[in-house]
């Protein structure tokens, strides 16, 4: 199948548009499980009711595994913050009450926090095994609610057509601890812009981050 260039190419797919379809085609190298099981997580999502692209198909594509997801038409809030900085604030707080809906969620069909943590320690190639292994006590010492997570939450993985955003790649997604996710996207920020985190950390202090038990989603 041709399916022209690609329009974006990140570390484990390349992502093309195909016939106004969102097309995920996954490296070689990948478990042949690693489609279904991004796709189970973008699935749950989208029946929690947040506005999340729909999967229409998981397939094979000249031997490689695809995801095929609905085409959302826009721009990325990130995009649109580069070309003005002076709307942070705007779009931060957009982003941050987004960021407090999904964590409203309880999500105890996917995989804990606590597991995928404990995987990524243990396969890290810069971490010798002592840190290994004070980084998994410290694991073990946590306990928390089986909230959803997103796992890559930042302003590039919102998309925003007219009034509409659509939170888009969920294969880092869990269930655990929502203060793990919070900080998980302030070191996303701070990686690409120190002022941008700190807008961030301080939209979201002035925010009631409280999560009630009234909204469980199983």
């Amino acid at each position: 199948m041709n399916l022209g260039a690609p329009i974006a190419i990140g570390n484990t797919a390349k992502i093309y548009l195909h016939e106004n379809k969102i097309i995920k085609v996954f490296n070689n190298y990948l478990p042949d499980t690693e489609s279904l099981y991004e796709a189970y997580k973008q699935e749950h999502a989208y029946s929690c009711g947040l506005s999340v692209p729909k999967i229409l198909d998981v397939t094979k594509i000249d031997g490689k595994q695809a995801i095929i997801m609905e085409y959302i038409k826009g721009r990325t809030i990130g995009d649109i913050l580069s070309e003005n900085m002076e709307q942070a604030e705007y779009y931060m707080n957009i982003s941050i009450d987004i960021q407090q809906k999904i964590h409203m969620i309880i999500a105890n069909s996917l995989e804990p926090m606590s597991e995928k943590l404990s995987r990524q320690i243990k396969s890290a190639p810069n971490l010798d095994k002592r840190h290994k292994f004070a980084l998994m006590q410290k694991l073990k010492a946590v306990t928390f609610e089986e909230r959803l997570c997103h796992g890559d939450y930042h302003l590039f993985n919102l998309i925003m057509s007219e009034d509409k955003v659509t939170i888009i790649d969920w294969v880092d997604s869990s269930a655990g601890d929502i203060r793990a996710d919070i900080y998980r996207t302030y070191l996303l920020y701070s990686r690409f812009s120190i002022a941008l985190a700190d807008v961030y950390l301080r939209k979201s202090r002035s925010k009631s981050w409280v999560v009630s038990n009234s909204n469980k989603n199983r």
